[in-house]
């Protein structure tokens, strides 16, 4: 037990050393190098650390699961019932009963066994291969043979098999929603870990059960199997103990009050025949046990097994595989449903519905992607072309983007995004508020990107600008979390120009961005700043930009709240399940 303490300490140490180190210095602590393992190597490590696969639990032996059938504590009852049928002289009536329970077993465990083997056969359709660099050269291997310190190979759309540390990257982000439940993908990168984060929000690690949703990157394995964090998560899955269904608890307590009753009247018919009636003995037996007989529902267990049945029968026809027959009764007790969100409940089409700015509170109308829709401020419509300030607002939320908003094919179709759906709503509400995208791009060229990081909760982009503004020829815009963003802002966008932001205008912004976030909004704020030439705290060369030089005396534009508006057939759904 010490040992393997020792052992799960000094792992935990190398893997947050990792997260620090830099792409050889990682490849130091694993023993590995930038050109992989030997194929010896590997194989060598193969048989220390095991095969790339999670835990399963033994599985119970095809004899006990048949017995299973047999053992209930109804059928205990039944084959009871069948012996004392015997005994008491109707051996046609305790065959029967031998023969209900023996036929209901058998068929019980055969509905059973096919579901099993039909979720098995899906499992086998699934195989899974990496590839990885082994002596110096790319490879495909399965992914049960990577081990820690292989280097593995990853592009778009890629399954990720094991935990490792990327090494190096090219515009690579990971969809890790198995992990944290977070559908937007994360930005990853080779670099080291400034500052101390926790283990799983790691810009530089990616993790087995994620995949990989853009870019390319090569990553050293850290940890393979149970000793990944899905790995640790199945464990957890694998240790909870199987449960009777409220069906088998009620069938439970009921053959318990059936045999206590079906036996005490029987005991005391037995007391009272030979007592007081005064007949024989084995006589006044043999009517006790044609009693306790009679008492026991010989019908009920096959009742219950065919109801079942028909229940998993119709379940397949939707589509909805079965493993165990109590199981479809849970279904019917069911009084909480845990249900995705996004997408499933909602349309996956975030809305800006409110914008804000210092002097102003904004109402967007439409739904969904389609620019249909337009901008008010109490009964007026609001337009770029009569509002400086909402025009900068729009254009800085637009332009601080990567989205993509693409047109319909045909008259029927449907609005579609290229890119994260919060930044795609950003393009559809400036076009409800006059703005042309493709001027607008045209008027302001990106030059430079600072990408948004879970650290600083925000995303730059700094524009080339054609005519100067406000004594500049370049512009950053910033967008981001709030809070971080109105911390960076020296001054405020009034009206139509700029004046020195005051506290009771940094109360009234973290005023009504909690509104929002209490009705349940997602909101971001918008900033910019004009990049002069004779600007000191700047430097000469744009490849020198960086957050700490470009992120400084922002001017605030103003909030933008959106949601997710949920489906229309939500509402039916919801009454349905109530029905149900």
């Amino acid at each position: 037990m010490d040992t393997q303490k020792s052992f799960d300490a000094e792992t935990s140490d190398v893997k947050t050393k990792l997260l620090y180190a830099s792409p050889v210095e990682a490849c130091k602590l694993m023993n590995s190098d930038m050109k992989g393992l030997t194929q010896s190597e590997a194989g060598r490590r193969l048989e220390t650390y095991g095969k790339n696969e999670l835990p399963k639990k033994k599985q119970d032996s095809l004899l006990k699961k048949l017995l299973a059938n047999f053992t209930s504590l109804m059928a205990l009852l039944l084959w009871g019932g069948g012996i004392m049928a015997i005994v008491s002289g109707a051996p046609e009536l305790g065959i029967a009963i031998f023969c209900v329970n023996l036929i209901n077993g058998l068929f019980s465990f055969f509905q059973e066994f096919k579901a099993e083997k039909a979720t098995n056969a899906l499992q086998e359709m699934l195989p899974a291969n990496a590839r990885v660099i082994r002596d110096g050269q790319e490879t495909k291997i399965l992914a049960s043979d990577i081990v820690p310190g292989d280097i593995m190979i990853l592009e778009e759309g890629d399954k990720i098999c094991a935990d490792a540390r990327i090494l190096r990257s090219n515009d690579f982000s990971a969809d890790q929603s198995t992990l944290t439940g977070e559908s937007n993908p994360i930005r990853k990168s080779g670099d080291a870990m400034q500052q101390k984060c926790n283990y799983l929000e790691a810009e530089n690690m990616v993790f087995s059960g994620t995949s990989a949703a853009a870019g390319t990157c090569r990553a050293l394995v850290v940890s393979t199997g149970s000793d990944s964090e899905f790995g640790k998560i199945a464990n957890l899955t694998q240790s909870t103990e199987k449960s009777l269904s409220p069906l088998q608890k009620e069938l439970d307590v009921l053959t318990k009050q059936i045999a206590v009753i079906a036996f005490s009247i029987g005991f005391l018919f037995l007391i009272i025949a030979v007592f007081f009636v005064k007949d024989p003995v084995m006589e006044s037996f043999l009517f006790a046990l044609g009693m306790i007989v009679a008492f026991i529902p010989e019908g009920l267990l096959p009742a219950v097994t065919l109801s079942l049945a028909l229940a998993v029968q119709k379940m397949a026809k939707e589509h909805a595989l079965v493993k165990k027959l109590s199981a479809v009764e849970t279904l019917g007790c069911t009084n909480v449903i845990c249900s995705d969100k996004t997408g499933t409940l909602t349309q996956n089409e975030m809305t800006v519905n409110h914008l804000w700015t210092i002097h102003s509170e904004m109402l967007v109308s439409g739904e969904g992607y389609e620019p249909n829709g337009d901008i008010r401020d109490h009964d007026i419509t609001v337009t770029a072309k009569n509002s400086h300030a909402l025009e900068l607002l729009l254009s800085g939320a637009a332009l601080c983007s990567n989205a993509k908003l693409l047109p319909p094919k045909d008259a029927s179709g449907r609005y579609t995004v290229l890119g994260d759906p919060t930044e795609a709503c950003l393009s559809v509400a400036a076009q409800k508020g006059g703005i042309d995208l493709d001027l607008m791009q045209q008027h302001y060229p990106r030059i430079m990107e600072l990408p948004f990081d879970s650290r600083r909760k925000r995303m730059t982009t700094i524009h080339q600008l054609r005519e100067t503004f406000e004594g500049a020829n370049r512009i950053a815009f910033v967008k981001g979390s709030p809070k971080e963003v109105m911390e960076l802002c020296s001054r405020c966008f009034d009206t139509s120009s700029s004046r020195p932001m005051e506290q009771e205008d940094r109360n009234r912004i973290m005023q009504a961005n909690d509104i929002y976030a209490r009705e349940g909004l997602r909101v971001l704020a918008v900033a910019y700043r004009p990049l002069r030439k004779n600007d000191d705290t700047l430097p000469d060369s744009i490849r020198e930009y960086t957050a700490d030089n470009v992120e400084r005396d922002l001017t605030f534009l103003g909030l933008v709240a959106m949601q997710d508006p949920p489906r229309s057939e939500v509402k039916d759904a919801v009454q349905l399940c109530h029905s149900a």
